[in-house]
């Protein structure tokens, strides 16, 4: 399956960010997104929803090696109808790190709304 790529939007040590619009979430390919090569500990996903109703958001278990708690299975978030936002993080990578170091994310087909990846720097 096709995975639409999330940039990560870096925040930067005794710094600010300015508001990212956002990833589309992009059902029509495959329902699959991912973050590239994420410090997943220091990351963090704003999910939104403008659909008339509520929608899972899937982050997918890692595969082991090198996800040791890849076991625990996927985590399912639900995002709220209409105006919905939902905050998802930080995301251990002992569970959800895949083999080639992405984060996969899947998106239920009718969900419409933005995907944003934000990385929290390390303490300065």
């Amino acid at each position: 399956m096709a995975r639409t790529e999330v940039p990560q939007s870096k925040f930067i040590g005794n710094g600010n960010l300015a508001d990212p619009a956002g990833t589309a979430v992009n059902p029509g390919a495959g329902n699959g997104h991912y973050i590239a090569a994420a410090p997943s500990d220091r990351m963090v996903l704003r999910v939104t929803n403008t659909h008339g109703s509520a929608h899972p958001v899937v982050v997918k278990a890692g595969a082991y090696p090198p996800a040791i708690a890849a076991g625990q299975g996927d985590l399912s978030v639900s995002v709220a109808a209409t105006t919905g936002v939902q905050w998802i993080g930080p995301l251990e990578s002992g569970r959800f790190i895949q083999a080639d170091g992405r984060i996969h994310v899947d998106i239920e087909t009718a969900h419409a709304g933005t995907i944003t990846a934000f990385v929290l720097p390390k303490a300065v």
